[in-house]
C-alpha cells in the first residue's frame, strides 16, 4: 500500500512544485481517509505536509490536521487527536470554510461520545453541528445530527428533549425517504428507544417495527445486524408488555440471526432477553439455563477485553514511567551542564568582565528556559498517569460489577430452595441458611466497593424532603436493635424535645447513619452502649455516634476514612469488615455539604461527629 502511494505521490508531485493540484489534493486526502490502517492514514499525511505545505495552502493544512487527528484517535491517544481535531477546527474557522468545520465537529462529539464518555460535551457540539448543516442546507448531515442529538438525550434521561430532537429530523428526513434518497434507520430506532425508557411499549414496537419490515426486504451489507437489532428492540419491548407469546417469537429470531452471523456478542445479548423473558413467565429453570448462557459468553468477552485493557494500561504506564525516568535524567544531565558553563563563564569573567557578563546573562537565560520546559512536561506526564489510575479504577469497577451475575444466580436456587424447606434435614436447612449468608456478604462486598469506585460519577439523583430528625433516628435505631440485641448491647437516642427538621435526602442520610451504627455495634464489646445524639446548631446539625467500643490507635486516624483501610482494631464478635464503610461515610457527608470528625482513645471507644450545613 505504501510502494502504491509513494509512486502516486511521485507522479503527481513534480507538478506540484509551481503551483498546488486542488484535484490531485482532494484525491488523495480522500484515499487516505478510507484507509482502516492507521500507520497508513500518518503516511499519507506526512506525505502531503511535504508536497502541498510548500505554499500558503489553508485547506491542505486542515486535511493534515484532521487525518493526524484520525490517526493518533485510531491509536488510542485521545489527548493528541482532540488536539489536532482542534487545531483543525481552528483553522476552518480563521478561513470560513464551514463544511470542513461540520466534518471537524463531527469527529469531535464520535471522541466525547465513544471513547471519552462525556456525552454533554458531544451534546454541545452536535448543537453546533445543527447550525452550521441549516446555514449549509444539508439535509443530509442535519438527520445524523438530530439522530445523535436523540441518542446523546436518551443516554442523558433527558427523553422529552430527545423526542423533540428526533421528531425534527423525522419531518426534514421523511419526504427524502418517501423519494428514496434518505435512510432513517437510526431516527426510527432511537425513538423507539425514547418511548422505551419512558414505558410507553406500544410507540415503541411500532418504530421499532417500520425498521423490521424495511430490513426483511434489504438487501444491504448490513441488513442482518439489523435485523437482529430489530428483533432484539422488540423482544425486549414485548417482555415489558408482559405480550410474552410476541416477545417469544422475536427473541428467538434475534438468537437465530446472531448465530448466522457467528457473532458471540450478539448471541450473549440475546440470551439475556431470553433470561429476562422467562423469568416474567415465571420458569425459573429455563432463566437460569439461558442466564448461564448468557453468562458464559459474556464472561469470555468482557474477560477478552479486559485483559486486553490491563495489558494496555500496563504498557503505556511503563512507557510514560520510562519516559519520566529519562526526562528527570535529562534534567540532571541540563543542571550540571549549566553549572560547568557557569564555572566555565567565571573563569572568563575574570579575563573579560564585559564579554562574561553577556555570555553569562544569555546561557542562564536559556537554561532557565529549558528547564522550565523540562519541568512542565513532567507535570503534564504526572497528570497523564494520574489519568491511566482512573482507568485503572474504572477497570475494577467493571470486574467487581460482572462477579455479582454468579452471586444473583446462587442468590435465586438459594431462595428457590429455602421455599422448599420443608422437605429437607436440619443440616441441609443449617446448610442452605449458611449460603444464603455467604451469598448476601458477597453481595454487600461488591455493592461496598462499587460504591466507593464510582464516588466521582455522581450517579445519585438528591431528592430532598424536608426530615423529622427525631422519627428519622427512631427508625434507624429499631432496624438495628436486633443486631444490637443478640450483643447484648444497649442503644441510646439522645434528640432535643421540641421537633427538629432538616432538608436532606432520606436515602444518603439513612446510609450515612447506618455505616456508623453498623461500626458503633461490630466493634462494642458485649452488655456495653451506644449513644446516639442530635443537635441543632446556630447554622447546622450535629450528629454525634458513641460507643464504648475498643477504639482506634492514634498513628490510624489520618487513614481511617481512606479506601480499603484497614485499622489494627478487630470486631468483638468476629464480625467481617471491608474497610469501605467509612470511606462511603466520608463520600455521603460531603456530598451533603458536611463533614465527619473522629475522636477516639483505645480502650474507651470512639465519637464520630457530623456536622451538616443548613
Amino acid at each position: 500500500m505504501k510502494l502504491l502511494s509513494f509512486l502516486f505521490l511521485l507522479v503527481i508531485g513534480p507538478a506540484l512544485s509551481a503551483q498546488v493540484d486542488t484535484v490531485a489534493l482532494q484525491r488523495t486526502y480522500y484515499r487516505a481517509a478510507h484507509l482502516s490502517d492507521a500507520d497508513s492514514v500518518k503516511y499519507y499525511a506526512d506525505s502531503i505536509s511535504r508536497l502541498y505545505l510548500k505554499g500558503d495552502n489553508n485547506d491542505a493544512n486542515i486535511m493534515v490536521l484532521r487525518l493526524y487527528g484520525w490517526y493518533y484517535e485510531n491509536k488510542g491517544d485521545f489527548t493528541n487527536a482532540l488536539n489536532y481535531y482542534y487545531r483543525a477546527l481552528d483553522s476552518a474557522r480563521k478561513y470560513h470554510l464551514i463544511e470542513r468545520q461540520t466534518h471537524l465537529l463531527t469527529d469531535l462529539a464520535a471522541v466525547y461520545t465513544s471513547d471519552m464518555k462525556q456525552p454533554q460535551k458531544a451534546r454541545a457540539i452536535y448543537q453546533e453541528c445543527v447550525r452550521l448543516n441549516t446555514q449549509l442546507g444539508d439535509v443530509h448531515s442535519l438527520i445524523a445530527n438530530y439522530a445523535n442529538l436523540g441518542a446523546i438525550y436518551n443516554n442523558l434521561q433527558l427523553y422529552d428533549s430527545a423526542l423533540y430532537f428526533l421528531m425534527q429530523g423525522l419531518r426534514i428526513g421523511r419526504p427524502l425517504e418517501e423519494q428514496g434518497k434518505e435512510s432513517l434507520y437510526e431516527i426510527y430506532n432511537n425513538l423507539g428507544n425514547s418511548y422505551y425508557f419512558v414505558k410507553q411499549y406500544d410507540e415503541s414496537i411500532n418504530w421499532f417495527r417500520i425498521n423490521y419490515n424495511d430490513d426483511l426486504n434489504s438487501h444491504s451489507p448490513e441488513h442482518l445486524a439489523n435485523l437482529w437489532l430489530d428483533a432484539l428492540n422488540m423482544a425486549d419491548s414485548y417482555t415489558q408488555k408482559a405480550a410474552f407469546d410476541s416477545a417469544a417469537k422475536y427473541a428467538d429470531l434475534s438468537l437465530q440471526l446472531a448465530r448466522q452471523q457467528e457473532s458471540r456478542s450478539k448471541q450473549a445479548d440475546s440470551y439475556q432477553i431470553l433470561a429476562a423473558l422467562a423469568q416474567r413467565r415465571g420458569d425459573y429453570k429455563k432463566a437460569w439455563e439461558f442466564q448461564r448462557s448468557w453468562y458464559t459468553l459474556d464472561t469470555a468477552l468482557v474477560n477478552a477485553e479486559t485483559y486486553k485493557s490491563i495489558a494496555e494500561l500496563e504498557q503505556k504506564y511503563e512507557a510514560r514511567k520510562k519516559e519520566n525516568e529519562k526526562l528527570l535524567l535529562q534534567a540532571a544531565l541540563d543542571q550540571q551542564k549549566f553549572h560547568n558553563q557557569i564555572m566555565m563563564i567565571m573563569v572568563g569573567f575574570l579575563l573579560v568582565i564585559a564579554i562574561g557578563a553577556a555570555i553569562l546573562f544569555i546561557v542562564k537565560r536559556n537554561a532557565n528556559r529549558q528547564l522550565q520546559a523540562t519541568n512542565e512536561l513532567i507535570v503534564r506526564q504526572n497528570e497523564r498517569l494520574s489519568e491511566l489510575n482512573y482507568e485503572k479504577n474504572s477497570l475494577i469497577s467493571i470486574v467487581s460489577h460482572d462477579l455479582s451475575t454468579p452471586f444473583a444466580s446462587v442468590s435465586m436456587w438459594q431462595q428457590l430452595l429455602q421455599n422448599e424447606q420443608d422437605n429437607l434435614s436440619p443440616s441441609q436447612k443449617k446448610a442452605l441458611d449458611r449460603i444464603g449468608q455467604a451469598t448476601r456478604y458477597g453481595e454487600n462486598l461488591i455493592r461496598h466497593i462499587l460504591d466507593v469506585e464510582k464516588a466521582q460519577t455522581n450517579q445519585h439523583m438528591m431528592q430532598l424532603e424536608n426530615l423529622d430528625l427525631r422519627i428519622f433516628a427512631e427508625t434507624v435505631l429499631d432496624e438495628f436493635g436486633a443486631v444490637a440485641a443478640r450483643k447484648d448491647i444497649q442503644l441510646h437516642l439522645d434528640c432535643p424535645h421540641k421537633t427538629v427538621y432538616f432538608l436532606s435526602d432520606r436515602q444518603l442520610l439513612s446510609r450515612m447513619l447506618e455505616n456508623l451504627l453498623s461500626n458503633a455495634i461490630k466493634y462494642t464489646s458485649t452488655g456495653k452502649n451506644v449513644f446516639i445524639s442530635v443537635s441543632e446548631e446556630k447554622d447546622a446539625i450535629s450528629i454525634k455516634v458513641r460507643d464504648e467500643g475498643v477504639g482506634i490507635q492514634a498513628d490510624e486516624m489520618p487513614h481511617l476514612f481512606a479506601k480499603y483501610s484497614k485499622i489494627s482494631s478487630r470486631p468483638t464478635a468476629g464480625e467481617s469488615s471491608t474497610g469501605l464503610g467509612l470511606a462511603i461515610v466520608k463520600r455521603i457527608c460531603e456530598e451533603l455539604n458536611g463533614q465527619i470528625s473522629c475522636e477516639s482513645a483505645p480502650g474507651v471507644g470512639s465519637v464520630f461527629t457530623v456536622i451538616l450545613k443548613k
